[in-house]
């Protein structure tokens, strides 16, 4: 926890200083000479992570470019464009990149180049899979991208591959436990993973463009295809227990459709989850019909329909051997991967959701340094409640009170509406969806009280277990509690501590904090109390 004060503390010195460079130096130019040009001025919503980082993907389906905030621990994209060009559809009969498509991607590469010197970005990673690696004109179409895109383009083995997709699941979810399958056109790639540690991971020639090559368009065929190519790698059963982390284009655009078929209520693809068995029966039904007559299909894009079905037998089989609880949904992958790769060990050790929760709080709080005394305000509350908490709770907790602030520009009317949308979907990663509905729904309880929550959407509230449920509802009763009292300002919650004592729910405004006290402030301590079973007592000495 000090750590994490620290560093809080650093980041806004830092923000502080930076805010009043640009002044002084643009006042010193106007001294020094008529003609110099301007300073670029950093966006005030926008973090100093240092330069913007760009990665350019060259898969066998899409070639993608993605631009980053900076290279972080969550790192933001602030760009994110992908043409499915579709290179390795013809490379299992023909050995080659199709004429068209290698036009379409060399198309689609000039652009990057160029949106990349509009977006100012000198730092551009360049990566190609497995179409590139795999086609006899492979190298010469990678020479030419080179050329146009004016840096290096680093053909990954299938090996690394494996590694990169594992490593991006690595960074995006919390305590990882199970196979990593990254289903692209050309192939698919399987890894262990368990927490930081990873084994050699493997790569298959089926990928969605792969098997419609190869077995002519024909699920039946490819079927087989898939049974031979599984039946010689040893995964049988290791997913007993543990999770397949879908990886990929292809299962996500599956993942989206499940949840439209369903209603799902949270439109967030990261920590999509699916029992084993429910998948399986999913994946049998896009096999048997035709894409195109499932309801809600357009939530897919007509080019990534031609290929549900071999993403589904592929994932079907993969969960029939692997025999995993669940299918997790990640979106984050090898473009991620490679990015976490680059961290410094100690920035990899960071927990992503609360440097993600913290960038927030320091770019939509009224007073950033208040919402990390709220994390150690709350320490000290739960610590005497009688209340237990996982070590993931805490963490959630902990992200739940630096983000409680980010809606305070929205009208009072709508702030509770307003906060729990935008932390519900929010590029946090390294939670699920109930942890999403718990940071969610504290935020609200914490704007609208804990006796509104018949105007939420009741499918949100199921995602979060009731357990979830009633701490958020704590949660958020102690954060009204916080905020009557400090006014959302620093250097108050220190000085004003909430406990159980025995029997009674005691909160502390000694000499001059004792002018803060009020009827206000002791409605929202007896609400507390009440779903604490305590007594409320204000204390003012």
């Amino acid at each position: 926890m000090e750590n994490l004060l620290r560093n809080l503390r650093h980041a806004v010195s830092r923000a502080a200083r930076k805010g009043k460079a640009p002044a002084r130096a643009l006042s010193k130019s106007k001294k020094t000479s008529k003609t110099a040009k301007p300073r670029r001025a950093r966006a005030k919503g926008r973090l100093d992570h240092g330069p913007a980082v760009g990665v350019i993907d060259i898969g066998s389906n899409s070639v993608r470019l993605v631009v980053y905030e900076g290279l972080t621990r969550s790192p933001t994209p602030i760009f994110n464009e992908k043409v499915l060009a579709g290179l390795g559809r013809e490379v299992q009969s023909t050995g080659l990149l199709a004429p068209d498509a290698v036009t379409q991607a060399l198309l689609a590469l000039k652009r990057f180049r160029a949106l990349c010197d509009t977006l100012k970005v000198d730092r551009v990673f360049g990566i190609a899979t497995a179409a590139c690696r795999d086609a006899r004109n492979g190298p010469a179409f990678i020479e030419e991208a080179e050329s146009l895109c004016r840096m290096r383009i680093d053909v990954l083995s299938g090996r690394r591959e494996a590694e990169l997709s594992a490593l991006g699941v690595m960074s995006g979810v919390y305590q990882p436990n199970g196979i990593v399958g990254d289903l692209g056109g050309g192939s698919l790639e399987l890894v262990d993973i368990h927490g930081a540690r990873l084994r050699r991971g493997i790569t298959l020639p089926l990928g969605g463009l792969a098997l419609q090559d190869a077995s002519k368009k024909s699920l039946k065929k490819a079927e087989k295809i898939v049974k031979r190519a599984l039946s010689g790698v040893r995964v049988g059963a290791a997913g007993y227990g543990r999770s397949l982390y879908a990886v990929g284009g292809a299962w996500r655009a599956l993942a989206r459709l499940h949840m439209a078929q369903t209603g799902y209520p949270l439109h967030v693809m990261h920590g999509y989850r699916l029992r084993a068995r429910e998948a399986i029966e999913f994946c049998e039904l896009v096999q048997r019909v035709n894409p195109d007559t499932l309801s809600q299909i357009e939530v897919v894009a007509s080019a990534r329909r031609p290929l549900l079905g071999y993403a589904a037998l592929v994932l079907e089989q993969l969960v029939r051997r692997t025999k995993p609880d669940d299918v997790v949904i990640s979106a984050l992958g090898v473009r991620e991967g490679l990015l976490y790769s680059m961290l410094k060990v100690r920035e990899q050790r960071k927990d992503a959701l609360i440097d993600a929760a913290q960038n927030l709080n320091l770019l939509r709080s009224r007073s950033p340094l208040h919402g990390e005394e709220l994390v150690t305000w709350t320490d000290r509350f739960m610590a005497t409640s009688g209340l237990d908490e996982t070590d993931n709770e805490i963490r959630l907790r902990h992200a739940a009170c630096l983000v409680a602030d980010i809606g305070w520009r929205t009208h009072p009317d709508y702030r509770g509406e307003q906060s729990l949308n935008l932390i519900a979907h929010a590029s946090f990663v390294a939670l699920d969806h109930p942890a999403r509905a718990f940071l969610a729904l504290a935020v609200y309880f914490r704007h609208v009280g804990i006796t509104h929550d018949d105007e939420l959407s009741p499918r949100l509230r199921e995602l979060a277990s009731t357990r979830l449920l009633d701490r958020a509802r704590v949660l958020g009763a102690a954060m009204r509690v916080a905020y009557m009292v400090s006014a959302s300002m620093p250097g108050v919650l220190p000085q004003t501590p909430l406990r159980v004592e025995k029997d009674r729910l005691v909160l502390r405004m000694p000499g001059k904090y004792a002018a803060l006290a009020g009827e206000r402030v002791f409605n929202r301590l007896r609400t507390l109390a009440r779903l604490i079973g305590r007594e409320p007592h204000l204390i003012m000495d």
